[in-house]
């Protein structure tokens, strides 16, 4: 029987715990989970949190908003889903939950089918490519919104640009937001809009939120068109953050709600007029500033010694070139008094040391005929002819 490894040792919480996070990361990637949706509550910002449920167990989800808002299924309770995502843990509640990716009814009805039917369609036509979509102004002064005028859409974004931009000129396009005869009305307040002179800037087209068959009009063919053949940029502003419709995907831009659709118009020209009230108080400080430090210069200047007496910029120079001078060439001198002393210390140790020093104390060199020094009696051999150095001269004998 093969032994645990782990059978034991100490682990500390926190590595056990991301033990167990790399083992889910590491095995469970890309995986789909059936079950049924139970819990699900909505985040501030915008994340997606539920429980997946069978007979028998639960298992914690989370869908963040970048991954949310490309579905335009509506999650809620008791809908039975298929999930596809990565396994993960959060270490500091020790939960493992899994990271969905994708989501799909599993049992899908005819709403879902004919919102995926259409959008196929329109997408195979080019009616939400990129090279279509037209740039939203980024200073607009005539704003069309279409919507139905007793909603809270209305009064929300109403709210938001009469406050932030008051000077704006708003054009409210009534329709019917929901209903069998909404798609139409929707349609036909786009094609009014456009034919309106002055042009107008911007569209504001939507509704506050609700089911998919509350929100269906904006799932329908007519206002897609509408919204695609419109020459001023369109703006949709359907629902909450989670909802998706095909005017959504047709639009210029998306905003997630009526409110954000409003404060997306003003914010380039708000932000403008606050750069520019903080940018002239800025240039106000900095000539105060530079009148403030350009006269008090001046005046010193003007009360400067300098203006009665010229010469007096060079004395106080002059003295002190006549000190460094001098400082410098005592210097020099006692530097170079210790140098010829060294200089004369170490000539006589070098001649104290020399040969002819030891040549004159009485002592001799005996070399052989090659020039090499004799140090020992064995160097030599009898009868060979060998000189010994003195002080004077050269002495050459034999050796016996």
């Amino acid at each position: 029987m093969e032994a645990n490894p782990f059978q034991g040792k100490i682990f500390t919480v926190t590595s056990i715990t991301l033990a167990v996070k790399q083992m889910l990361e590491g095995v469970f990637q890309g995986v789909f989970v059936e079950g049924e949706v139970s819990n699900l509550r909505e985040s501030p910002q915008g994340h997606l949190f539920f429980d997946l449920k069978d007979r028998e167990a639960l298992l914690s989800a989370v869908m963040f908003k970048w991954d949310a808002r490309h579905y335009s299924l509506q999650l809620q309770d008791g809908l039975q889903v298929r999930v596809w995502g990565n396994f993960s843990c959060y270490p500091k509640q020790g939960r493992y939950q899994i990271v969905a990716k994708k989501a799909e009814a599993l049992s899908k009805g005819s709403l879902f089918l004919e919102f995926e039917k259409l959008k196929a369609k329109l997408q195979a036509e080019g009616l939400f490519d990129q090279a279509h979509k037209k740039e939203i102004p980024s200073y607009p002064q005539r704003i069309g919104v279409v919507t139905s005028p007793t909603g809270a859409a209305v009064r929300d974004i109403l709210s938001v640009l009469k406050r932030r931009s008051p000077h704006l000129e708003i054009i409210i396009a009534p329709a019917l937001v929901q209903g069998t005869e909404a798609a139409g009305q929707i349609a036909q307040a786009i094609e009014d809009l456009n034919r309106l002179t002055p042009t107008l800037d911007v569209l504001l087209v939507g509704r506050g939120g609700g089911s998919m068959e509350d929100l269906w009009a904006f799932n329908e063919e007519p206002v897609a068109r509408a919204i695609y053949n419109s020459k001023i940029p369109v703006i949709s502003c359907v629902g909450h953050e989670v909802d998706y419709t095909i005017a959504d995907f047709v639009a210029d831009l998306r905003a997630p709600t009526p409110s954000a659709a409003a404060e997306l118009v003003v914010k380039n020209s708000q932000n403008t007029q606050a750069f520019i009230v903080q940018l002239n108080k800025r240039m106000l400080q900095a000539v105060h500033l530079f009148y403030e430090r350009a006269y008090h210069r001046f005046d010193r200047a003007v009360t400067s010694p300098v203006f009665k007496d010229p010469a007096a910029l060079t004395y106080q120079k002059e003295l002190a070139l006549d000190e460094l001078s001098s400082r410098l060439e005592s210097a020099w001198k006692e530097k170079l008094s210790r140098f010829e002393h060294r200089f004369d210390v170490t000539s006589q140790k070098l001649k104290a040391l020399g040969p002819q020093a030891v040549l004159k104390r009485g002592y001799s060199i005996t070399r052989k005929q090659d020039g090499s020094v004799i140090s020992r009696v064995g160097q030599t051999g009898s009868g060979e002819t060998v000189y010994i150095q003195v002080q004077d001269g050269m002495i050459y004998t034999q050796v016996k």
